[in-house]
């Protein structure tokens, strides 16, 4: 992780919807700090900086905040996102010290691509780690380049930094390499799944064309048939 960004932050005195659309209208995002059993404090950010910051340092993102000239190490914990615009609508961070030791839950990045006729399936997208405030990993990459069917990535086999302790259970499934499933195959799975679930569906055209052909054929044996019993009498 690279040295957290440093931004001057404004002590935040109105509250209330009407001061945080004000904020928001100024390009700017109204957040809070928590942590270390202090009070939270309210601030406000410059949003497009803010919003780079964010986009750089990935999801656990360190800032250094500036506030009435005093620095304050700040973790990411929740990014509030407005759904229409896109926008950052608001932060919460918690406060850290240099050389502290965080929870975070870090992300799996797959690369590669596995090998013929099967398909990767990732199990769990992030896993939860110990690591120094200062040195949180961005994201975790895993290859599956070549790997046959079958092959199974656990939580144990990542590959760590220094100073970073894995949390989750070493056991746990990351990645599954599993064999490809044919078309007709998967039709025959989920024909199965929806009779046990009584699930019944109208014949197609092709369906129904399909069920008169067999019954003529039929007709036209069972005529045969009887043709040949009645020639030999």
């Amino acid at each position: 992780m690279s040295a957290p960004e440093k931004i001057a932050a404004e002590a935040r005195t109105e509250f209330g919807k009407g001061a945080a659309r004000r904020i928001r209208r100024d390009n700017k995002i109204p957040a809070v700090i928590y942590g270390h059993g202090n009070e939270p404090v309210h601030v406000i950010l410059p949003g497009h900086q803010t919003m780079m910051a964010l986009k750089h340092g990935g999801a656990n993102a360190l800032l250094s905040l500036e506030i009435d000239g005093s620095e304050q190490l700040a973790l990411t914990k929740d990014v509030q996102v407005d759904p229409i615009r896109r926008v950052i609508e608001h932060l919460d961070f918690v406060a850290v010290i240099r050389g502290e030791k965080v929870t975070v839950d870090v992300p799996i990045h797959v690369v590669g691509e596995a090998g013929p006729d099967t398909l990767v399936v990732n199990e769990n997208t992030v896993v939860s780690v110990e690591a120094e405030a200062t040195h949180i990993p961005e994201f975790f990459e895993v290859s599956v380049e070549g790997l046959p069917a079958g092959t199974q990535i656990l939580a144990k086999e990542l590959d760590l930094p220094s100073g970073t302790t894995l949390l989750a259970d070493e056991e746990l499934l990351i990645v599954n390499v599993t064999e490809q499933m044919s078309a007709e195959a998967l039709e025959a799975e989920l024909e199965e799944a929806e009779a046990d679930l009584g699930i019944e569906h109208d014949p197609s055209d092709e369906e129904i064309a399909e069920a008169q052909t067999e019954a003529k054929a039929e007709d036209a044996a069972q005529e045969s048939g009887s043709e040949g019993d009645s020639d030999s009498e």
